[in-house]
């Protein structure tokens, strides 16, 4: 007796497609993090994608092609998670914490965007600067912190003179530095900085030092 059970209808090739380039994106992601630009191998990338080194050039053209994808990607996925951030520019003050604790939490649970960028680094942002995207995806960042300087500013909270490029360095320095150099701080300092309670600490000391930094 046939069965009448109804099989799955096979994926379209443009499905296959675009779930092969997203698995190999992911896998680089992680080889990349792991090992570096220079560390980092097309086998071993192939591999954990499940798939072939000849997917990788078919589809990125090069192991630096397909780098600097990953760079662009990181960038872009800060940038939607920011995005997707509830802010009030009626309350600016709420809203600076609430980019400072975001920028913060999302550099902890993302530690290949930290040793992404270490690698990248290291080769003086020579694959980066090939990137015809990463320059303008800095901008929404940016543009976030200008809103909300201004709003604080016609409120009177705030210092006119404040440049939200350098609040955003401000930020991110304040948060790449303490978890880029988490292990040699750590050891120098004779304390465990990824303690919870450090964390914590560390978080809210972000949040006094940039909120002091732009207000009146």
């Amino acid at each position: 007796m046939a069965s009448t059970g109804k099989s799955k209808p096979p994926r379209a090739p443009q499905a296959r497609a675009v779930e092969t380039r997203e698995a190999i994106l992911k896998a680089a992601t992680g080889v990349f993090a792991k090992h570096g630009f220079s560390g980092g191998r097309v086998e071993q990338i192939s591999r954990l994608a499940k798939t072939h080194d000849r997917m990788i050039y078919y589809y990125f053209g090069s192991k630096e092609k397909l780098f600097i994808e990953v760079l662009e990607t990181t960038y872009q996925r800060l940038n939607d998670a920011e995005a997707a951030l509830k802010i009030d520019l009626a309350d600016p003050l709420a809203s600076l914490r609430t980019v400072v604790r975001f920028n913060w939490q999302y550099f902890l649970e993302h530690p290949e965007f930290i040793t992404l960028l270490n690698s990248e680094n290291l080769h003086q942002g020579r694959h980066v600067k090939k990137s015809t995207k990463v320059s303008r995806l800095s901008s929404p960042a940016v543009n976030v912190l200008a809103k909300i300087l201004k709003a604080g500013a016609q409120q009177g909270l705030f210092r006119k003179d404040v440049s939200a490029r350098e609040l955003y360095l401000t930020i991110a320095a304040l948060g790449y530095f303490y978890l880029s150099n988490r292990y040699t701080l750590s050891a120098f300092l004779n304390t465990e900085l990824l303690k919870k309670s450090a964390v914590k600490q560390w978080q809210e000391s972000m949040v006094d030092t940039v909120t002091r930094k732009v207000m009146v």
